[in-house]
């Protein structure tokens, strides 16, 4: 996730291989009990940075308290992760991974990686060559993408942290490591994330693999993306999904595109990103993303109520895929609090923070109930 730039159906459809078949859903629930969602999660990769710039987390009473105990405390079962390749900042690497995975590992907090396979952001808007692979043609930064993976993986599995989830792109509606893995050219994009797989495979063999795209509402996209992958052999495990209302359509749509894909290519699902503001304020001077009343969900105001009763609503989307086949959801960056220091661009200390009020935790660093409504509605 950052900002969006989305790739339209209509694009898509030009360069659709022919519709397959409709696979069946073979795999058994996801939980033992009725309801229950296997993977409640939230993205804390900005933890690190944000500490080392002085951030704090309280509870809801204000009692200081370590954030990776806060988020186990309240039954968030899994962190996500992201990797980025040579970061300008040095943060969100190889080093930095490891020494949060241990913390998660004390805590019982199950590991999600999320490998971006860049120095930055990877999104529908961005997917950016690492600098040190600018030299490398198709068959070098396919061998970049399986040392690359297979490092990291392979260093928590060491060290005692396997993975038990990781996602071999983000937001891969246009492909990844532009321009030779773009969506105009399917067969090197194919070959890249079949290395990225294969890694994940030879390091940790019980990890679960997700191929993840935005835009989680638009069936037309997600058949179009799904069947040229699966058209080329490439065997994943998990599709993972962003939702975001104020992207990314209504409820009715993103219900449907994930009945249909589970249906369609025989696999589970995830809602790998979401978020909901508990405010429309600002804690520092850069213009928030959730900054309007037009941008909220009917039903949903920004307050601390609405954000966590837009968490229930989303585990409710997923929990009522058919067949058992939704696995769960994860909050993005929810810890993701301002500092001065920690924000966004990794080259720009004084870049801010857009996200602060979508935070689970307020402006004093308190936990808000949606956290609690994250680790326990549905567990």
């Amino acid at each position: 996730m950052r900002r969006r730039s989305v790739l339209t159906a209509a694009g898509a459809a030009a360069l659709a291989v022919p519709v397959l078949g409709a696979a069946p859903a073979t795999a058994a629930p996801a939980s033992g009990r009725r309801g229950c969602l296997e993977i409640r999660g939230v993205d804390i990769s900005s933890l690190p940075k944000n500490e080392d710039h002085g951030a704090v987390y309280r509870t809801a009473e204000g009692r200081r308290e370590d954030p990776v105990r806060l988020i186990a405390r309240a039954g968030v079962t899994h962190a996500r992760i992201k990797v980025w390749v040579n970061p300008a900042d040095g943060y969100n690497d190889k080093a930095h991974v490891l020494a949060l995975a241990r913390r998660l590992k004390r805590a019982g907090v199950g590991i999600w990686i999320d490998f971006h396979y860049s120095d930055s952001w990877a999104d529908p808007a961005h997917q950016t060559k690492p600098a040190a692979w600018a030299g490398l043609d198709v068959p070098g930064l396919a061998r970049a993408v399986y040392d690359h993976t297979a490092d990291v993986l392979g260093a928590l599995r060491r060290q005692g942290t396997p993975a038990q989830l990781v996602q071999i792109g983000n937001e891969l509606n246009g492909g990844l490591i532009w321009p030779e893995g773009n969506w105009e050219h399917f067969d090197a994009m194919t070959a890249f994330l079949k290395a990225g797989l294969r890694a994940a495979r030879d390091t940790t063999p019980r990890v679960r693999t997700i191929l993840h795209l935005a835009n989680g509402g638009d069936n037309g996209l997600y058949r179009w993306w799904f069947d040229n992958v699966v058209s080329y052999g490439v065997d994943f495990d998990v599709i993972g999904l962003s939702y975001y209302p104020f992207w990314h359509g209504p409820l009715a749509d993103a219900a449907a595109n994930m009945a249909d894909i589970t249906a369609r290519y025989g696999k589970p699902c995830v809602i790998a990103e979401t978020a909901y503001p508990f405010t429309l304020e600002s804690e520092d001077d850069v213009n928030d993303i959730m900054n309007s009343p037009s941008q909220l969900t009917d039903g949903f105001p920004a307050t601390p109520a609405g954000q966590a009763a837009w968490l229930r609503t989303v585990a409710d989307l997923a929990a009522g895929v058919p067949d058992g086949q939704g696995l769960g959801y994860c909050y993005w960056e929810g810890l993701w609090t301002y500092r001065a220091g920690s924000g966004w661009d990794p080259t720009n200390p004084a870049s801010g923070n857009a996200w602060e009020n979508l935070a689970l935790f307020d402006f004093e660093d308190r936990e808000l109930p949606g956290l609690g409504t994250l680790g326990r509605y549905r567990g």
